[in-house]
């Protein structure tokens, strides 16, 4: 692989402050390849132009990430059943002969997250509580089901959105009214945090977790900040609390297997340089 110069990136717009450059940089050395991955503003309304143009620029794929996870589904030559049970594409893959193919892999960043921080998880031990309905909570729900949780309550602001996701993947899920999100943590095993809420510049999540038992996992899918005051209630009460960053870096070894057949590993070291990016 010595004879090319390798090349990836992440689309969106805004995209300068997405951490996958630093991440994905760090394994362009760690596995010894001569490439870059570079952010790709682009805007609204030109993601095709911008995908066509990967093959002749000599690039293996991108990820996508905010506005364009859903107008990609139009576009790509190969949607796969993943990313068209959850909706979106969050990863690209350019073949040899110039088309594109369209994967989704947060799902396996949200699962390897949750092993990762905590080897002993399973999300078959009990009901999940899923909070919100958006392209997140879809790859989140995917991840669980396919884990084998025997329940998952999803709980949103628009029961139409919840009612579409849940038809949309089918299997345990039940759809809960959003007042309802209080009493939706009685004996479950684990809740997700899906929505902005607890984002930087956002409110925090409005959650009484009286009714969650100490022993139930909390995760947030959010990174910055590090730690949402949702988790941080969570962890104070005794549950074991999980943020949203490991699952930024557990989506990336899947699509690296996919542009250059190489994995890239998730150290201790990496996760201390993107935190201290985050602050």
């Amino acid at each position: 692989m010595a004879d090319r110069f390798h090349m990836a990136g992440v689309m969106g717009w805004p995209v300068m402050h997405s951490r996958s450059p630093l991440m994905h940089n760090y394994w362009m050395e760690q596995q010894g390849l001569n490439g870059v991955y570079v952010p790709l503003a682009i805007r609204p309304g030109t993601l095709e132009p911008a995908l066509r143009a990967l093959h002749p620029l000599g690039f293996s794929g991108c990820n996508l990430t905010i506005p364009h996870k859903l107008d990609a589904m139009g576009i790509v030559d190969e949607v796969d059943e993943v990313a068209r049970k959850i909706g979106a594409i969050s990863c690209v893959v350019v073949r040899q002969d110039g088309s594109l193919f369209g994967t989704n892999n947060d799902w396996r960043g949200f699962l390897g997250n949750l092993h990762d921080t905590l080897p002993g998880w399973s999300a078959a031990e009990g009901p999940a509580t899923v909070i919100g309905a958006g392209g997140g909570s879809r790859a989140v729900c995917y991840g669980l089901l396919q884990e084998g949780a025997p329940e998952i309550r999803l709980v949103n602001r628009s029961d139409e959105r919840a009612r579409q996701l849940a038809a949309d993947l089918g299997g345990p899920i039940t759809v809960l009214p959003w007042e309802a999100r209080h009493d939706a943590l009685d004996g479950a095993a684990s809740v997700v945090n899906t929505t902005s809420l607890g984002m930087v510049g956002q409110p925090p999540l409005q959650i009484d977790l009286g009714r969650l038992g100490t022993t139930a996992v909390a995760a947030d899918i959010i990174y910055t900040p590090l730690e949402t005051p949702f988790l941080t209630a969570a962890r104070a009460r005794g549950n074991a609390a999980v943020g949203g960053l490991g699952m930024l870096l557990h989506q990336g070894p899947p699509a690296w297997k996919l542009w250059f057949g190489l994995d890239p590993v998730v150290t201790s070291d990496l996760r201390q340089k993107m935190q201290d990016s985050i602050g």
